[in-house]
């Protein structure tokens, strides 16, 4: 197995993660991204609140809930919070556009945004609630 592939513990911790959110955090889009540089994964969330300056209240929520899960699976610090005017914000909400459903999306080797990925996995829209 792959040790830095995305596994399903991860996508039901981020699932977990953004319906938490959702009542106290408008999320446009969510998506793991594996930079082709890099290789590591990085839970990225589209909110207008950083489009509006509220930098420090979006974060802070997501910190707090991603620190009250306790999950192995979602570092509070390997969470980035993102407006919905950026590029990769952008690609990911056409992404749920274009295949709408329950189902999460995975692209592969491809630019996403301005980045060069190996993978990503986007998430439906409106983000699902997590497999338990």
């Amino acid at each position: 197995m792959d040790p830095n592939a995305l596994v399903s513990e991860q996508t039901d911790a981020g699932a977990e993660l953004l319906q938490k959110l959702r009542p106290r955090l408008r999320v446009e889009a969510a998506f793991w991204l594996n930079p082709a540089e890099d290789g590591l994964w990085t839970l990225y969330i589209a909110t207008p609140e950083i489009d509006k300056g509220h930098f420090d209240l979006a974060y802070g929520e997501a910190m707090r809930t991603a620190r009250s899960m306790n999950s192995p699976y979602v570092d509070p610090f390997g969470i980035r919070l993102i407006g919905t005017d950026s590029p990769l914000a952008r690609d990911a909400i056409a992404v749920t556009r274009k295949y709408p459903g329950e189902m999460a999306t995975r692209l592969r080797s491809r630019i996403f945004g301005d980045t060069f990925v190996e993978e990503v996995y986007v998430y439906p829209s409106p983000v699902p609630a997590a497999v338990n």
